[in-house]
């Protein structure tokens, strides 16, 4: 295996599927000359042409709606919006129009559309620009929701949305792309819309994606250390959210914590806590706790960024406030 970082992975699959696939094409501000804003789509417009590597005006309206009307029509576009804030002004066409068209015409059209996206804090962008609103999105039927949390999730999972025929938005952390793990370099996809056990253990489940998992295994390592030894749950989904993998480990453990990086009050944390409180009740030994973002606009300044964002302290804290009480 070769041992690259996200964003490269991130990369590749993109190229993959391009040069496979003449179908596939990029669409976004700054793809193309520039080479993508954090670099993933670097050396495209050189190989692939304008045609199939298209900047666009600056309006996230006009880049969803474009990607839209082509997927309608034959073609897999990957549209990419510098960041998932600006998600907020392409709404209507992602949740009235992406989500909804294959279900309203009974079937009679498919959309094979993803939609790269940048979300997450910790680098300093401001309240507007930091937001982590992953289970707005997960909230609409007929859309599917994908945020990779290592390098191989990433390329797996990017592959499995091009070749799928159902719109997607793919939330890529925007302090993951330095992330370096081992990646496959054989041809593999990585289904969605299935949970994996990231680190086994027995005393108790820690159930998280994205960005959290990597707080949540640097957590663990610290609290095995102690003896205690956490089970990583790691969605990778949130639309399909497959609960198998989180029901069968809190079975086993009969404790868990819940790591996002949004905030507690109606997020995933919420939708997980309450399938294991439906799905497993009788097999708890202690209120589930979920760790989130603070519940204020994420702050400018570093230090009140980082107080405000879940900590590996913060995922300790639980873990043995479920363990102890």
């Amino acid at each position: 295996m070769a041992r690259i970082t996200m964003r490269e992975a991130i990369s590749q699959a993109l190229w993959e599927e391009m040069e496979t696939d003449p179908n596939v094409f990029i669409l976004g501000e700054e793809v193309g000359v520039w080479g993508g804003t954090y670099a993933v789509t670097k050396g495209f417009y050189d190989h692939f042409g304008p045609e199939r590597v298209r900047d666009t005006p600056i309006s996230e309206a006009a880049i969803v709606g474009a990607a839209i009307g082509a997927a309608l029509t034959g073609l897999r576009p990957v549209a990419e919006l510098m960041t998932i804030n600006f998600a907020f002004s392409a709404m209507d066409h992602i949740v009235n129009e992406a989500a909804k068209f294959h279900y309203m015409f009974g079937g009679q059209f498919v959309l094979p559309l993803v939609i790269r996206t940048v979300g997450g804090g910790g680098r300093q962008l401001g309240a507007t620009h930091s937001q982590t609103p992953d289970a707005v999105f997960a909230h609409f039927p007929g859309l599917k929701v994908v945020a990779p949390g290592t390098p191989a999730d990433a390329k797996g999972l990017l592959k499995s949305a091009i070749r799928s025929n159902d719109p997607i938005l793919f939330i890529e952390h925007a302090t993951l792309y330095q992330a370096r793990d081992e990646v496959p370099e054989e041809e593999y996809t990585t289904p969605i819309g299935k949970a994996a056990v990231h680190r086994p253990g027995d005393d108790v489940t820690i159930v998280t994606y994205s960005k959290m998992l990597e707080i949540s295994t640097k957590a663990a390592d610290k609290l095995a250390q102690e003896g205690i030894q956490a089970e990583i749950i790691d969605l990778r989904s949130l639309r399909p959210l497959d609960m198998e993998p989180a029901l069968n480990s809190f079975k086993k453990t009969n404790r868990a914590v819940i790591v996002e990086e949004g905030w507690r009050s109606y997020g995933v944390g919420s939708e997980v806590a309450a399938r294991l409180y439906e799905e497993a009740f009788d097999y708890i030994d202690a209120p589930i706790r979920r760790v989130a973002q603070k519940e204020v606009p994420l702050p400018y300044n570093r230090t009140l960024e980082q107080m405000a964002l879940p900590q590996v302290e913060d995922v300790i804290k639980a873990v043995k406030e479920v363990l102890h009480g």
